[in-house]
């Protein structure tokens, strides 16, 4: 029986999830990159389950922080075995951590450990191509070979990889964007040989098939926030709130009008769970996004009612104070100008500003926050640069997941708000000013 004779649920601001028959039980998941956003909320999602999946092996460096586990229940933590293993170590210590751990059978594998490397002062991020190819290849390889190594057989292994496989980030992609469009040429993509691999892997495995799920932008609340790009966005809004400034947008106004798309991390984890469960869906790549319409232009009003801002300001209409940048090469899409982002500042050149930091220690002896994102401002600040900046002439099409079955919803803007929510509790954040957000209705 398929989840799609079921009905439906929701299980707070997620609606339309799938229910499972009991045929599936007592499964064991090894979840790779358990610190991440990805991984971490997928788990979360596994553990909703005790029934259906018994045992999860949480695998990364170092284990999730306390912090992050307490937003787990007492009964979902019992169920979480941490196993510290550095990928890019030889495949066969890896294996010997894994079966040290009593692992001697696994279902499902999900994969979401990644490298970012560093970029060159004043290059874009993902301008490292080559660099996230070697790095991110040998994380998955190691892993692969670990998995014999270990005499370990899963029936289906998930890799995450995301919407640059569409090369979005190298300018203007076709749209919509969808599953079978062919790989983007003009420079290496990590996801590539990372794909190649998992398919070699199930070719020589009979009993393996395997799952790719493809996001945008991810929402979730994990310690580590330099993958998050609304994270920054938080951050800005609390100290010119404490400032008493205007919410100023960086973007312009194509960026702010624009329709952009959102992957919270929590629903990808529950379309990654169907997808694995569902015989149907093995050997499938699928896109993964909220399928709720998000604009910057509804969002900051939004943003600035949450932290207690008294005024926005609106994007920068003079073209003379307008900085761009041009992507040096022809985008994506085949034909046309090359990608261009305009942007009146960055939030890399506002945390730079030692007054802004200085209000970030106040906020933070204030409400006893124990992280400080301006101790890395690169690393913490640019992706939320680049989210705000990118036209996203796109659509990261949801037909061929609903076409399988799949229904899944959530409101982009209430997501937002609980993984604020969520990092205040992880001491990221200080605590939102008002109870709930409003809807996108």
């Amino acid at each position: 029986m398929s989840s799609t004779q079921l009905p439906l649920q929701s299980r707070g601001i997620y609606r339309n999830l799938p229910t499972f028959p009991p045929l599936a039980h007592s499964l064991t998941a090894l979840v790779t990159g358990a610190n991440g956003i990805s991984g971490f909320h997928t788990m979360r999602v596994l553990l909703e389950s005790p029934e259906r999946w018994e045992k999860v092996y949480a695998l990364s460096r170092r284990p999730p922080q306390p912090e992050m586990m307490a937003l787990l229940s007492a009964d979902a933590r019992s169920r979480v075995e941490h196993i510290a293993c550095d990928f890019m170590a030889d495949p066969k210590d890896i294996a010997m951590k894994i079966n040290n751990k009593g692992v001697r059978e696994v279902d499902v594998v999900f994969f979401y450990s990644y490298i970012q490397p560093k970029v060159d002062a004043g290059a874009t991020a993902w301008s490292n191509a080559d660099a996230l190819v070697q790095a991110n290849s040998a994380l998955l390889r190691n892993f692969l070979s670990a998995l014999d190594y270990a005499f370990l057989a899963p029936t289906r292994v998930v890799l995450q990889t995301g919407a640059k496989h569409y090369g979005i980030h190298l300018g203007p992609p076709k749209s919509p964007i969808v599953e079978s469009d062919p790989r983007v040429t003009i420079e290496p993509n990590l996801y590539y040989p990372q794909e190649d691999m998992l398919f070699d892997y199930c070719k020589t495995h009979p009993g393996s098939s395997w799952n790719v799920i493809r996001p945008s932008w991810i929402i979730g609340a994990v310690s580590n926030a330099q993958m998050n790009a609304m994270h920054p966005l938080a951050v800005y809004a609390a100290v010119q709130a404490y400032l008493g400034r205007k919410l100023e947008f960086p973007g312009d106004s194509s960026a702010w009008m624009g329709e952009h798309v959102h992957s919270t991390a929590m629903l990808t984890g529950y379309l990654t769970e169907w997808a694995v469960l569902e015989d149907k869906c093995k050997n499938e790549a699928f896109n993964a996004n909220d399928t709720a319409i998000f604009a910057w232009g509804g969002f900051w009003p939004e943003l600035a009612r949450w932290y207690g801002v008294n005024e926005i300001g609106w994007p920068e209409l003079d073209e003379t104070k307008l900085k761009a940048f041009e992507m040096p090469y022809q985008p994506p899409i085949g034909f046309g100008p090359p990608g261009r982002l305009r942007y009146s500042f960055t939030l890399c050149d506002w945390a730079a500003d030692l007054v802004n930091q200085r209000a970030w220690k106040d906020i933070m002896k204030i409400h006893n926050l124990t992280h400080n994102p301006f101790n890395d401002i690169e690393g913490n600040f640019t992706f939320g640069d680049v989210a705000i900046w990118v036209i996203e002439k796109r659509s990261l099409s949801m037909n061929k997941a609903r076409l399988f079955g799949w229904n899944g919803f959530v409101d982009t803007t209430q997501s937002v708000f609980e993984t604020f929510s969520e990092m205040s509790r992880l001491g990221m954040l200080p605590p939102l000013v008002v109870d709930r957000a409003q809807s996108s209705i």
